[in-house]
């Protein structure tokens, strides 16, 4: 069995130190639903607001160990969660500045290496597009063009990251 796609990004919130709301209920739901069962998994996916972040952490962390979930390799968490936002956008399931502000945020706080800047670029200059007809951030983007830019980077950003971990 695998881990359902949205695993990656319950991970990335855990390496970020996000608090636990719904997305983590729900993705212990579906993991339930996938055949992941335990008692741990069986009483995450209970959990309802208001939701105690102690408590809710040391049960997640449970869950996390029970399946060799781990956070430690920042670089291949953020790899995965990047490759699940991009395939929630071309899927359909996520709109493209949804995602970008995601990353942005990511790398206005996280980013050391300066691998989400494209990221934060197309987000800026999709920012300036909203209200401007001119922006400095991307090469060629303009109001018109700026969405299929968007979406092809994303692809020619997957087909570049292809190997998961």
């Amino acid at each position: 069995m695998k881990p359902i796609p949205s695993t990656a990004e319950i991970l990335a919130f855990r390496m970020l130190e996000r608090p636990v709301d719904k997305r983590w209920t729900d993705w212990a739901y579906e993991m339930l639903c996938a055949g992941f069962e335990t008692e741990n998994m069986v009483m995450l996916a209970g959990e309802t607001e208001p939701y105690n972040q102690f408590e809710l952490r040391l049960l997640a962390d449970k869950v996390f160990a029970e399946f060799g979930l781990t956070w430690d390799d920042r670089e291949l968490v953020y790899r995965n969660y990047i490759r699940y936002l991009i395939s929630q956008v071309i899927e359909g399931d996520r709109a493209p500045l949804s995602a970008l502000l995601i990353l942005k945020d990511i790398y206005d706080g996280e980013d050391m290496d300066g691998s989400l800047t494209d990221f934060a670029l197309l987000y800026w200059a999709h920012g300036d597009l909203d209200y401007s007809d001119v922006q400095y951030y991307w090469d060629g983007a303009t109001r018109e063009n700026i969405d299929e830019m968007t979406r092809a980077y994303f692809v020619e950003w997957l087909e570049k990251n292809k190997s998961s971990g």
